[in-house]
């Protein structure tokens, strides 16, 4: 599904495909996807070194959420 996320910090917002998992303990994007949307960071102290605060906004509804950030493995 599409939602449409809103960056906080700058106020810039994209649209984005999205795959919905029931059974997630949270959400996470790809730090390809963080580095392309030049999004800030912010560094935390466990496994996932990263997250970032994003507006998301489906269906006429708006939630803020702290978004963990996971590097793609090669």
């Amino acid at each position: 599904m599409k939602i449409r996320l809103k960056r906080i910090d700058i106020q810039k917002r994209v649209t984005v495909e999205v795959l919905l998992n029931s059974g997630a303990m949270g959400l996470i994007m790809s730090s390809e996807f963080t580095r392309k949307q030049e999004f800030r960071l912010k560094k935390i102290k466990r496994l996932i070194e990263y997250t970032v605060k994003v507006n998301i906004y489906y269906q006429g509804h708006r939630e803020s959420m702290e978004i963990d950030v996971i590097s793609r493995q090669k």
